[in-house]
């Protein structure tokens, strides 16, 4: 996979706004562009992400179903998660597994970054791909807030929940998860 460009960074003006918030903020600034347009712009910052396709040696997925307030529903996605403080996006993929899912992985690859939202945010979300799973006798806590049911689908079932648009997913699964399809071998 190829590395992304590197950045061409825009002269920052100035802020005139910023809300902080849970686990992001909120900044209105004014900056020159490297083509040399000065605008304003809002920007959600970010601390990144970690998600993790995990397979079981059977070739099922560990999926979630979780509710998603912001939108108001329950979606399919992977298991994932914000990073802390100091913590490594892999560090925080394998806590997180654990967390969500309720299992260790012992075998893990990248499947390089995703950008979500790159016209308001500066997330970058680092995709992996986790196998030789094992599940956790006992799930450790996660977020208070987290309503999630773990799904195991057969690859095609997730297939066609995508192809069917019946069911809901959040871009950074369904990235994830065609980039995993080749590292498996699926297409």
């Amino acid at each position: 996979m190829a590395p992304l460009l590197p950045p061409e960074p825009s002269t920052h003006l100035e802020t005139t706004a910023v809300l902080e918030a849970r686990k992001i903020r909120f900044e209105l600034n004014r900056v020159l562009l490297p083509m040399g347009v000065e605008a304003t712009y809002g920007i959600i910052r970010h601390p990144g992400a970690s998600l993790a396709v995990p397979v079981l040696a059977d070739g099922r997925v560990v999926l979630l179903r979780q509710y998603r307030f912001a939108v108001e529903r329950r979606i399919l996605e992977f298991p994932a998660g914000t990073l802390e403080d100091g913590e490594d996006p892999l560090g925080s993929m394998q806590r997180e597994l654990g967390e969500e899912a309720g299992y260790s992985a012992s075998r893990w690859d990248s499947l390089g970054l995703m950008l979500p939202c790159p016209g308001y945010s500066d997330e970058v979300i680092h995709l992996f791909l986790a196998r030789d799973l094992t599940p956790l006798s006992e799930r450790p806590a996660g977020d208070d807030d987290e309503d999630l049911e773990v799904l195991l689908l057969e690859p095609s079932a997730l297939d066609a929940a995508l192809a069917s648009g019946d069911e809901a997913l959040d871009g950074k699964s369904v990235t994830a998860w065609f980039r995993a399809r080749q590292l498996l071998g699926l297409g």
